[in-house]
């Protein structure tokens, strides 16, 4: 820290004067050097002037391309592909509620029809927007309907979501396409991922007895019995546990 003369100030002694003159001399070199070093950040600034106002202007640039590109290219995509789901997913839905010619309502939204985009154009022409996300999920599940259960998982596999439900039900798909595939290994798997997804009085239940059926098929009865025993203990009200008591009977008797 620098010390300062009182105006007027004398040293008493020879001593006193030392100290002085040694405190000035290492306050002089401090500010010397710090002249020095801000001589040399001005010629190292004055020399590379160009690359940092270059850098600052690419920083710039990628900031207001962002910007722009959320305003004027990915909000808009956005809209435009969520008006496009209406018309796919009406479809989809009499599937799931229709009694016949199921596959030919499923078609229709996989494919649209009368100038309409059904999921499949939506998921080529609107990639990386959640209207194609949510395609590849309605996508998967009309061909898991239609017994296409490779086509099924490569469309559910593409579904990403947190969605407690939705999420849960795109990993039981999958389970199901590969138990219907003879891949018992891999349905347990993703019938043990749905049921982890989230807590829930629907999923959870639902794809514990399956994942417990598909343990038992294995020959895995420990797992399927413990399986069991969770959707007695913890979802009683449950369609699942309407027949449980017997599957934990069968599991306990090969445990």
């Amino acid at each position: 820290m620098a010390t300062y003369k009182k105006r007027g100030f004398k040293p008493k002694t020879k001593v006193e004067a030392q100290e002085i003159e040694e405190q000035e001399s290492t306050t002089a070199e401090v500010f010397s050097s710090l002249d020095e070093g801000a001589s040399r950040t001005e010629e190292w600034v004055s020399k590379n002037q160009n690359y940092i106002l270059g850098t600052i202007g690419v920083i710039a640039v990628a900031v207001l391309g962002y910007l722009a590109y959320n305003q004027f290219v990915l909000n808009p995509k956005e809209a435009n592909a969520a008006n496009e789901m209406y018309y796919p997913q009406q479809y989809f839905d009499q599937a799931l509620n229709s009694t016949t010619a199921k596959d030919s309502l499923f078609t229709l939204a996989l494919e649209g029809a009368e100038g309409k985009y059904g999921f499949l154009d939506i998921i080529e022409e609107y990639s990386g927007t959640k209207a194609a996300n949510l395609a590849n999920y309605s996508a998967g599940m009309s061909y898991l309907n239609m017994n296409k259960y490779q086509e099924a998982i490569d469309y559910l596999e593409d579904f990403k979501s947190d969605d407690e439900i939705l999420g849960a039900l795109a990993k039981g798909g999958l389970g199901d396409a590969f138990m219907q595939l003879d891949q018992p290994s891999d349905a347990l798997g993703y019938y043990e991922a749905a049921f982890k997804h989230s807590t829930n009085d629907y999923t959870t239940p639902k794809f514990l007895y399956k994942a417990g059926v598909t343990a038992l098929e294995m020959g895995n009865n420990s797992k399927a019995l413990e399986y069991f025993q969770r959707i007695k203990d913890e979802f009683s009200g449950s369609d699942a546990a309407k027949s449980i008591d017997a599957f934990i009977g069968i599991a306990k008797t090969g445990a």
